[in-house]
């Protein structure tokens, strides 16, 4: 089977909605195939369906214009940066930094790695009025030309082009950035997957809003409150927080509970028990010793404030989890060891049977009370302790800049306002698992991937989660302390802290050998040639006006472009296939072709490959049009089709140009 294939063809969003409502309900379309939404409100009644006439919605500005900004194909293709990746530390990493507009970003990411992603963070622009943030859109059109393509009278278009060329920083132009992204990052995620946003009270309101609409008002999971500065300057009320919104991509796919293992008071616990087990074997010498410390900490101590024993095995605390909920459980008694009379038993009985309970009560896993009228408990040690997820976080929001001052301990201040490292790992450490991908398309410094690197070495080899970071080339201010240190853009800022992180976490766990290196990808304007023409075996020769003199540079950019766009993980290998001299390229289930020079000796190679190779299967031939004459078009062609398929493969063959 041959077809053409134009690259970003694929079906808009709104064209695919379409094309399932057409298939289900054809009678909600007229005779010119226009959607008619009245007859689908009907249909729907006739089936006992409620239908309403009037609900909440958000609106503004631009909104048509976002829809449209949402389903446009990218305007760039993806370039790699060939001398980083090819590092040692980089060359089989799975971890990504992308320089560009995150949309086009984004927009490119969502063919490999759709239902991939298990966690996003953002820390998007507050729009506070001193942060900086003015919609900035380079993208062309006359009052006319946006009527037609976004749908909306022409009024409202010459509207938005005054606010996208006024660089505005209004809620509506916040909005109109926001939404094309918070729509496409959420086809990234995993139907599992949550994303957790930063933000203030310049547009937390508008946020939370647009995220109903966009996630889904039933996915809202929470919102988080950050206790994070002191305000030394009040007016009315001194702002001492921000915000973190989360969403889930669909809600009764998520954990019903989220614990946390780390906590640095657990952390604390787990050395003094350390400390005094090693130093004392009698079990009550070691009860005395703790309980002069417990005095002495108890301020520190909380949440554990009640792990107030010890004995060989660490610090415990007693837990009415023998206790049956919510129902009768069982009856009988159980013997205290120092008066011999029955135990008091809870109101609604045992929670395990009795074989079970004299099980724990032999093993040393059961609290008595000095007599018989308190109720029994289980230990629970400190070591075991989970922390549930609490909507407040009190934590200092200066850590952040103290990290980079550390990292970049030469260059000053170096970057406004970072995220610390400690919020991020704590939010992970209830969410993430040791191998699941997470996303940051606001990446600023980095923060996002040294938590990740942080808590994988923290973790040992079972650390192995993934990140992929997208930030703006975005230039410093000429007269900022990162400028007169070299940094020309935010984006070598976050290049060079994600390499001094790494070079910092080698040092602190010199045993983890686990993945610091990250790949580095970059947005670039297309470049080539176009055609509607379709291809089929019996095409005329095409026009020399189509044809194009790439170098191997913007071949190889090409490359990339169509793997990702074709399904294929950008950290997926791309290995090279020597057919009779002629270098083609397999990845995924996919040949490419994109070098001039294919001979029908290089067909005849690609043939016997596919005879010969047991683990070579591809599912599609493609090949750079423009750089193969239209006659070794059909021969290819016609070699593929006409393949005795000894392995039974669906080998299709596409032309792009």
């Amino acid at each position: 089977m041959t077809a053409r294939d134009d690259l970003f063809s694929r079906s808009a969003p709104s064209e695919e909605r379409l094309y399932l409502l057409k298939k289900q309900f054809p009678e909600c379309f007229d005779k010119n195939g226009a959607f008619v939404p009245e007859r689908l409100a009907e249909s729907l009644r006739s089936d006992g369906l409620p239908v309403q006439k009037e609900y909440y919605s958000l609106n503004w500005l631009g909104k048509s214009y976002a829809k449209m900004l949402r389903d446009a194909p990218p305007e760039t293709l993806l370039a790699e940066d060939s001398a980083h990746n090819r590092q040692p530390e980089n060359a089989a990493s799975q971890n990504l930094l992308l320089k560009g507009d995150n949309l086009e970003i984004l927009k490119h990411l969502k063919h490999a790695y759709a239902g991939a992603v298990k966690m996003i963070y953002i820390d998007p622009p507050y729009n506070t009025g001193s942060d900086g943030f003015v919609y900035q859109d380079d993208r062309r059109f006359t009052p006319e030309q946006l009527a037609r393509l976004g749908g909306m009278d022409l009024d409202e278009a010459c509207r938005v082009l005054e606010f996208t060329a006024k660089k505005s920083n209004s809620h509506s132009a916040w909005l109109t950035f926001m939404y094309p992204r918070l729509y496409i990052a959420r086809e990234l995620l995993r139907e599992d997957g949550v994303i957790f946003i930063s933000i203030d009270d310049n547009e937390q309101a508008q946020l939370k809003i647009l995220c109903d609409e966009v996630f889904g008002e039933e996915n809202f999971v929470g919102e988080l409150v950050w206790n994070n500065v002191t305000d030394n300057n009040p007016t009315n009320i001194a702002i001492e927080h921000e915000y973190i919104l989360c969403y889930s991509k669909s809600k009764i796919n998520i954990e019903n509970q989220w614990k946390s293992s780390i906590s640095e008071v657990k952390n604390l616990l787990c050395e003094i028990e350390k400390e005094l087990i090693d130093k004392y074997s009698d079990e009550d010498t070691l009860q005395a010793e703790y309980s002069k410390w417990f005095r002495t900490h108890k301020n520190e101590l909380w949440p554990l404030e009640n792990y107030k024993f010890i004995d060989k095995n660490g610090i415990y605390s007693g837990e009415r989890g023998v206790h049956n909920p919510g129902k009768e459980g069982y009856r009988y008694d159980i013997i205290h060891p120092l008066t011999n009379k029955a135990c008091k038993q809870p109101l609604m009985g045992y929670r395990f049977p009795k074989d079970t309970m004299q099980k724990m009560i032999d093993e040393g896993k059961i609290i008595f009370g000095k007599t018989e009228d308190k109720l029994v408990e289980i230990k629970v040690y400190a070591k075991d302790y989970k922390q549930k997820f609490s909507s407040v976080i009190n934590l200092d929001g200066r850590a952040g800049a103290n990290e980079l001052k550390e990292l970049f301990a030469n260059d000053g201040k170096i970057f406004n306002n970072p995220k610390t490292i400690k919020l991020l790992i704590d939010i992970f450490s209830f969410v993430v698992a040791e191998t699941d991908l997470i996303l940051d398309f606001f990446a600023g410094s980095g923060t996002t991937a040294h938590a990740v690197m942080q808590l994988n070495a923290e973790d040992g080899e079972n650390g192995r989660r993934r990140f992929i970071l997208a930030q703006l080339p975005e230039p410093t201010d000429k007269k900022s302390e990162a400028y007169k240190a070299g940094y020309e853009t935010i984006f070598q800022i976050t290049q060079a802290r994600l390499e001094k992180a790494a070079a910092k976490i080698r040092a602190d766990h010199p045993h983890y050998t686990g993945d610091l290196g990250f790949k580095i990808f970059t947005t670039v304007p297309r470049f080539q040639a176009a055609s509607d023409e379709a291809f089929d075996l019996q095409q005329p020769l095409l026009p020399e006006s189509i044809r194009a003199d790439l170098n191997s540079e913007q071949l190889d950019t090409l490359l990339t472009t169509w793997c990702v766009y074709d399904g294929c993980p950008l950290t997926a290998p791309v290995r090279p296939l020597d057919l009779a001299g002629y270098t083609a390229h397999w990845c995924g289930g996919n040949v490419y072709f994109m070098a001039a020079g294919c001979t029908s000796q290089t067909v005849k190679a690609l043939i016997e490959k596919l005879d010969s190779d047991a683990d070579f299967a591809p599912e599609r031939v493609i090949f750079y049009g423009a750089n193969m004459a239209s006659a070794m078009q059909r021969e290819l062609a016609q070699a593929v089709e006409g393949y005795a398929n000894k392995k039974s493969l669906k080998l299709n063959v596409l032309a792009r140009y």
